[in-house]
């Protein structure tokens, strides 16, 4: 007796909790909507190999990734950038200033997920415009001379911007995440990776290792297929101090990491975060934090090779309420320094470093 042939019906098992399927952009498409200029690539071919050499001892200034804890308006980024570029200007001497350009937010429950998820702060979670207005935003940046640094979240978005970005950031909720140490051992930028959230090093460490080895994983394209990636393996890789149950900036919290460091065989250098837990979430503790550590970097610690600092237009934060303005220059997420405040820092910061460079004269 022949068999009937019939189409399996999986419709009872598969997808069952997909409300939507939308397309896509390719990162492809993006990039020939919005390519880099010559001068733009210059800039972060440039910007990548200084910061790679402070990473490895060739350069004795302190890279300072400073700007909006992030981005929600072009404009108003854009009238931060180019006041900082004046900073960065005035300080490159002895500060290696990036500019903080995050586009996505990692959430402890629900809330905004950034500029690339939903642009327009409302809920329509018009992606392929939160890709264009993100890539668009690092180009303008560029333009002015100014380096972006940002933090990998999503797994796919690099490929929309990642050559525009001179140093990355993988946050404390996906230190841990196999995926993340993946990707950052295929990225072209130096990447810093952030303490666990309960300020243990290990992580850290950890995936440093993971992230200098080679992988292979399975990715997006920029032509949008499917495809497995073979990496290199990143050996511009570094620690972020954030905090966590308790500060870890002190002279004591950076010999406990570098001491881990070294038993792992990595270089001993950490970078400061002055926000999140190390200012117990208090955005004016920044400029104390700052100022301590600044002390520690006059008093000859090389091992402080960066500092993080989240620093908008105007102090504080405020909520993202239907039908209220914005504040204008204000953060829509964690609370930040005014540029006002910021600058004195970054002064401070500077003179810290040529203290250090005088003490080993």
């Amino acid at each position: 007796m022949k068999t009937e042939l019939t189409t399996l019906d999986t419709t009872r098992i598969d997808d069952t909790r997909i409300g939507a399927v939308r397309p896509l952009i390719t990162p492809a498409l993006l990039e020939e909507r919005l390519p880099v200029p010559d001068t733009a690539l210059a800039l972060v071919e440039s910007s990548r190999a200084a910061i790679s050499r402070v990473l490895h001892g060739q350069d004795d200034r302190l890279i300072v990734v400073v700007g909006p804890c992030s981005i929600h308006d072009h404009d108003q980024a854009m009238e931060y950038a180019r006041q900082l570029k004046v900073q960065a200007d005035a300080l490159k001497d002895d500060l290696l200033v990036v500019m903080r350009v995050y586009f996505e937010k990692p959430r402890t429950t629900v809330g905004w997920k950034g500029y690339i998820n939903d642009p327009h702060l409302d809920g329509s979670f018009a992606i392929n415009e939160g890709l264009e207005m993100a890539r668009r935003l690092l180009l303008d940046v560029l333009a002015l001379g100014l380096p972006v640094g940002t933090e990998f979240l999503d797994l796919l978005s690099p490929q929309f911007i990642s050559e525009l970005v001179s140093w990355g950031a993988i946050g404390a909720r996906t230190t841990e995440s196999q995926s993340h140490r993946q990707l950052a051992s295929g990225l072209s930028c130096p990447v810093g990776f952030k303490n666990g959230t309960d300020g243990g090093i290990k992580v850290a460490t950890d995936a440093i290792q993971a992230a200098q080895a080679a992988h292979a994983f399975m990715g997006m394209t920029k032509m949008g297929q499917a495809a497995i990636f073979e990496t290199r393996g990143n050996n511009d890789c570094h620690v972020i101090l954030r905090g966590g149950k308790q500060p870890n900036y002190s002279k004591a919290d950076v010999d406990a990491a570098c001491a881990l460091l070294k038993g792992a065989g990595l270089r001993e250098q950490v970078m400061i975060d002055v926000s999140h837990a190390n200012s117990s979430k208090q955005h004016a503790r920044q400029i104390v934090v700052s100022s301590e550590v600044a002390a520690q970097i006059a008093a000859g610690d090389a091992r402080i090779t960066g500092i993080m600092i989240e620093s908008h237009l105007n102090e504080g934060r405020q909520d993202i309420v239907p039908g209220v303005p914005l504040q204008h220059g204000v953060s829509v997420t964690d609370a930040c320094i005014s540029m006002v405040q910021t600058v004195p820092v970054l002064q401070e910061l500077a003179a810290a470093v040529r203290a250090r460079r005088a003490a080993k004269i």
